[in-house]
């Protein structure tokens, strides 16, 4: 496929994929050795490890936030997800006059994004406060995941919600600093890290997805413990990733099913309405309809934006 003229922050809802400019797959690995990444916490060993390409500002990867939740909630018994950030943006002097118009030709993507999507962006950050790379932020989830894997995780989805919902530009250091100070990172090892081993970690994420061909985000490698494999390129329905997964599980398999409409909250703080109507099979109306009751009974509340709404929960109602 030839990509010249791809701008890479303007994702393809059709095809669901942020694509890299001027590159290509490999045909399918014969094997894939994973090298775990330096971290200081650690993770139960599962049966099938899903290698995730992402980046922070990837759109398509935004939008399937609410199919890996729900195959995490569902499976997550027989899954591990390993992050491997991409470097969508390096900077925007790298395209400048080849294949982009610059910040501002994101802008009405993102806006068109979110409504095919269902999930809130608000592109008006790429008129107001546009990002000049997504490199700080995908070092400092590296540096987070040196840290602590969970709360690398939580990390990740904090500064999501920073740059899509709240339009705070996420390569600048302060609001880094604040998505890490929200999810509880130690902050001094975590400077320490995002100037130091995390760009070294962060260079071996992009050089292993040039290795295995990456072209583009979402892209996620569903391996087994025998080195099969199997992948999902781009954002796709929920019964994709599902049934990728089911192909290489073996036995009686016990799916983990909701218990009730507060039970996404138990599991995740934040929720967008497509998150709940997935996660429950509902439309959108009556997900809506929960969330708004939810909402008025002060179980969970909900911050509002230009880019549409997000709900949370309230500790104490949850507990």
């Amino acid at each position: 496929m030839e990509n010249a003229n791809v701008n890479p922050m303007q994702c393809n809802p059709i095809t669901g994929l942020c694509e890299m400019p001027s590159s290509s797959i490999n045909g399918q690995l014969e094997q894939i050795t994973l090298e775990s990444t330096k971290q200081r916490g650690s993770i139960q060993e599962k049966p099938i490890k899903l290698l995730y390409f992402t980046d922070p500002i990837c759109s398509s990867c935004w939008g399937i936030e609410p199919q890996l939740r729900k195959l995490k909630a569902e499976y997550g018994n027989y899954l591990n997800i390993e992050y491997r950030m991409g470097g969508l943006l390096k900077s925007w002097d790298s395209y400048g006059g080849k294949d982009v118009n610059g910040p501002a030709s994101v802008a009405a993507h993102w806006d068109d994004a979110s409504k095919y999507y269902n999930m809130p962006i608000d592109g008006s950050l790429w008129l107001e406060d546009p990002l000049y790379s997504s490199y700080p932020p995908s070092i400092a989830f590296k540096a987070a995941q040196m840290q602590d894997l969970a709360k690398a995780q939580s990390f990740l989805r904090r500064i999501k919600e920073m740059v899509f919902i709240e339009k705070k530009n996420i390569a600048k250091w302060n609001f880094i600093k604040q998505a890490a100070m929200d999810v509880d990172l130690e902050l001094g090892q975590f400077e320490i890290d995002y100037n130091g081993e995390a760009k070294d970690l962060f260079a071996d994420d992009l050089a292993k997805a040039k290795e295995w061909g990456v072209r583009g985000f979402p892209t996620i490698y569903f391996l087994d413990k025998e080195q099969n494999q199997l992948n999902v390129y781009g954002s796709k329905p929920y019964e994709v990733y599902e049934q990728t997964l089911l192909k290489l599980l073996h036995g009686i398999i016990v799916k983990n099913l909701p218990s009730s409409p507060l039970h996404i909250f138990q599991q995740f703080p934040s929720v967008a309405l497509q998150e709940y109507a997935l996660y429950y099979s509902l439309d959108l109306s009556k997900a809506m309809a929960e969330l708004e009751r939810m909402e008025s009974n002060q179980q969970i509340r909900k911050y509002s934006s230009r880019a549409g709404i997000i709900w949370y929960k309230n500790e104490k109602e949850i507990e």
